[in-house]
């Protein structure tokens, strides 16, 4: 592929910043608004689903470069796109209506199944120490969790463009670091990711004017996961470990509190770290700030993971750590 890193930032950029703003007035004349309530983290009625024209671009984009490579890429690419609308379409449905949660967890389970195929080396995740069908088993449901993760994280403005541009812009750090044939390709698909959610971020920035939606959250929390799994596949465990850090930390450690706590799972709360410091500081802008700064450490922490991968992992889980006991409120540490 011969295309400029820094053009396919800049032009997934712009388009996603043009077709946000377009989408806005759509939206709130179509009446898809998210309405405060106990639970929530925004005090206005916001426009919800700006994900439909982020999930355009980055398709548009990767297709693009699928395009100018070889054809088994392109078929794999064209197959992790379909399954990607696939999930945009079922979570516009939840948007607009609301679906069970057990059909949209198949409909995810169905789709990362799928994707296992537009993977470069199936039954590498966990680098050959496992047999075949429990890699491809272990990675499916890793995958999923991660879709998952990436939507129950998606709960200030920022949040979202923050974490998933920084994931991105680490993929492109390795790539630009040196490293060869598939972590070259993962970088410029990765630059047509970051362009894409930082032009969303124009948007989406405290006060948001509009949100992702579950129709953005989750098929972009499919596509980042698997850009992860390459990663991993191609020999970078630690990095694709260390990049989503935050993301991994926080959702999974709330989920396991809520389960020892016997809550209810699809009941809505606003028990992680982060949505504990936003109610505390009264600023989503200062949260996403935080974890852009945690984020920042984590890119060079990955970059160096690959002189020395469990150094790397030690440091990055004790400065995740850090930013957890910064966000946590202890007097009022509840659902």
């Amino acid at each position: 592929m011969h295309w400029p890193t820094l053009m396919i930032a800049g032009i997934a950029f712009l388009a996603a910043a043009a077709a946000t703003r377009f989408f806005i007035p759509v939206l709130k004349a179509m009446a898809v608004l998210d309405h405060p309530n106990d639970r929530s983290s925004h005090e206005t009625a916001t426009p919800r689903g700006a994900g439909l024209a982020i999930v355009a671009v980055v398709a548009s984009a990767w297709l693009a470069l699928a395009i100018d490579g070889e054809t088994d890429e392109l078929w794999r690419i064209a197959g992790l796109i379909a399954a990607a609308i696939v999930l945009t379409v079922i979570s516009w449905v939840d948007d607009r209506r609301g679906l069970p949660a057990i059909r949209r967890l198949v409909v995810q389970a169905v789709a990362v199944t799928a994707g296992l195929l537009a993977l470069s080396e199936p039954g590498r995740t966990f680098q050959g120490l496992l047999p075949l069908p429990l890699d491809l088993a272990l990675t499916a449901l890793l995958w999923l969790w991660f879709v998952n993760l990436t939507n129950f994280m998606d709960g200030i403005d920022g949040i979202t463009g923050v974490e998933l541009g920084a994931i991105a812009a680490g993929m492109i750090v390795l790539a630009v670091l040196g490293s060869a044939g598939t972590l070259d390709v993962l970088g410029i698909y990765s630059a047509g990711l970051f362009g894409a959610v930082a032009g969303f971020l124009v948007w989406n920035w405290s006060p948001a004017k509009v949100f992702l939606g579950d129709s953005g959250s989750v098929p972009l929390g499919f596509l980042t996961g698997w850009l992860l799994l390459e990663l991993a596949a191609a020999g970078a465990w630690a990095a694709a470990l260390i990049l989503p850090a935050y993301y991994l930390g926080d959702a999974t450690i709330t989920l396991l509190r809520r389960i020892l706590r016997r809550e209810r799972l699809t009941q809505a709360h606003r028990s992680h770290f982060y949505q504990q410091a936003a109610q505390r500081w009264q600023s989503h802008a200062r949260v996403s700030l935080v974890i852009l700064a945690l984020n920042a450490i984590l890119i060079a922490l990955a970059a160096w993971s690959s002189i020395q991968p469990w150094w790397a992992l030690v440091l990055a889980t004790a400065s995740t750590l850090a930013v957890f006991a910064v966000f946590r409120d202890r007097a009022g540490d509840k659902p």
